[in-house]
């Protein structure tokens, strides 16, 4: 049991070396808190959606922007798309768990806002096509991806692809990101 243990704290300090030692990653958090910024300066919204452990993350940043993330402020306008139970089962119902998040980016999505689009793989169906619906409306992409980016990548205006296959390092990876995103905009929209 402790050789594993260990095992996954050395994956998981590679892993955050490998991102700490990368300078184009720094850059991307910059330009994602950009396009976010810009996008709640200018009266627009921040739209999360991810399946699984990415849904968990898509409400938990979403909650974070709403209620506070370091210090008290305003509330700034995230909405998980992860979280009404009638919508997606509604959705799922009448046109397939496919369509689940295209559909609310649809009726939601407005030009201007930014679509945060979280998928391991990268392929996850229901977060591809949701991203395409984002594009088609004039909709910032900012994708959260493993190594590889699959088909998010080249949809995505940003994607922050962690450098492992590993899902659990992955997922850790996209945490810290989006931690750092949550700071990040907060101090930019309401600097302390």
């Amino acid at each position: 049991m402790n050789e594993f243990i260990q095992g996954e704290f050395d994956k998981t300090l590679a892993n955050f070396n490998a991102m700490a030692a990368d300078a184009g990653l720094r850059r991307q958090i910059a330009g994602a808190v950009s396009l976010c910024v810009e996008s709640l300066r200018a009266g627009g919204k921040l739209l999360f959606a991810g399946n699984g452990g990415s849904a968990a993350d898509a409400q938990h940043w979403a909650g974070e922007l709403v209620s506070r993330f370091y210090y008290d402020r305003p509330g700034l306008p995230a909405i998980a798309l992860t979280t009404d139970t009638s919508i997606l089962t509604a959705i799922g119902n009448d046109y397939g768990y496919d369509y689940t998040f295209a559909r609310q980016v649809e009726a939601l999505g407005r030009e201007g806002d930014v679509f945060i689009a979280i998928s391991t793989s990268g392929n996850s169906a229901n977060i591809v096509r949701a991203a395409e619906a984002a594009r088609a409306r004039g909709v910032k992409v900012i994708g959260f991806t493993g190594q590889g980016g699959g088909q998010l990548a080249p949809l995505s205006d940003l994607c922050f692809r962690i450098p492992s296959n590993d899902t659990p390092r992955i997922q850790e990876g996209h945490e810290f990101v989006g931690h750092l995103l949550c700071a990040l905009i907060e101090q930019a929209v309401f600097p302390k």
